[in-house]
């Protein structure tokens, strides 16, 4: 299906949705599909996202397939989002207005924030303060970072901070922030940059050197049927449930396994990982006995990454913040790039 044909299936959606829900107040997609043109063909492992926007806080609504589109349907407020100003600062809500994303605006709220954003939103002082804040998240995530909790509690809190430096060089260059390919995208900036040599040095923070393909052919296959126990047994709401589903499974499963068949097998542990933890939080809370028969496979991929006990985490966390001035250095180069 190309993305065009997709966003208005999507876009039918959300009008049927806003016409008989008043609290719906506006909606614009957001996530992976925005600036593609519109006669790219989306993957069957890539979703829509949307935002509704609304007065109150709303559950979000989740994965779900809508005329053979799979959606991706949160909420956001009017105060979450905020002003103008907000947005060309947020490293979050900023590329969704960057183009023409709205798509129902009763109050003209969301096209004046389009409006406001597409013009500023390549400026160098807001690009700066988008960097800032991946920059404040990634220092903050890794100096909190302690032994407390359950494992998959602490390898989240590791691996999403560490994941985040990615960002400030996909930031930087105005590229959407994105979340399973952000190691890809930042490769391809730092490549448009002349900056392909600094990847290596990104990618180790993650891996410790790199895991082999094979071996990361057996994490998702292990990934797979963790995936599998866990969606048929949740019960309990995270704010991740929507990932872990049978609708989801194509985006974890298959959207890794394209990474792996492309050569990108190290990236693909980021996502591979990511989602065993959300697994384990599942089953720890749903399924505890389910917890402790398939919790070797997630120590082994721990195990394969380097980060397999406290003190591993604690010492690369460490080596990531020491690296957070270099890529900081990086961005300048992005941003203000010689002449």
């Amino acid at each position: 299906m190309r993305v065009g044909e997709a966003r208005s299936v999507a876009a039918r959606w959300v009008r049927e949705r806003a016409g008989r829900d008043p609290g719906v107040r506006g909606a614009f997609f957001s996530g992976s599909t925005v600036g593609l043109p519109a006669e790219a063909v989306l993957p069957s492992s890539s979703d829509v996202d949307v935002l509704l926007v609304r007065e109150e806080p709303a559950a979000k609504e989740g994965k779900f397939r809508h005329e053979g589109v799979l959606l991706e349907v949160s909420a956001v407020t009017w105060d979450e989002l905020g002003g103008p100003e907000d947005v060309l600062g947020s490293w979050v809500f900023a590329p969704s207005f960057r183009t023409d994303t709205v798509i129902v605006d009763p109050t003209g709220r969301l096209a004046a924030l389009r409006d406001r954003v597409a013009v500023g939103f390549a400026d160098p002082v807001w690009v700066w303060r988008r960097c800032a804040g991946v920059r404040r998240r990634v220092e903050e995530g890794l100096r909190a970072l302690d032994g407390a909790g359950p494992l998959h509690e602490q390898v989240t809190r590791w691996l999403f901070p560490t994941s985040l430096l990615a960002l400030v060089p996909v930031v930087a260059g105005l590229r959407n922030p994105t979340v399973r390919r952000r190691y890809v995208v930042a490769r391809e900036v730092l490549a448009a940059y002349g900056l392909a040599d600094r990847y290596p040095e990104l990618l180790g923070l993650l891996d410790g050197g790199g895991v082999p393909a094979g071996r990361v052919r057996e994490h998702l296959a292990g990934l797979a049927r963790t995936f599998d126990v866990a969606a048929s047994v949740a019960r309990t709401r995270f704010p991740f449930s929507a990932d872990v589903t049978v609708a989801g499974r194509p985006v974890v499963v298959d959207g890794s396994r394209e990474l792996v068949e492309a050569g990108r097998h190290r990236e693909a542990m980021f996502w591979i990982v990511a989602t065993y933890a959300r697994c384990h939080a599942i089953l720890a809370a749903d399924a505890p006995e389910w917890g402790v028969r398939l919790l070797p496979l997630f120590e082994a991929a721990l195990a394969d990454l380097g980060v397999a006990s406290v003190g591993d985490r604690r010492r690369r966390a460490d080596e990531a913040l020491a690296a957070v001035p270099g890529w900081w250095s990086v961005a300048g180069r992005i941003v203000t790039p010689p002449r």
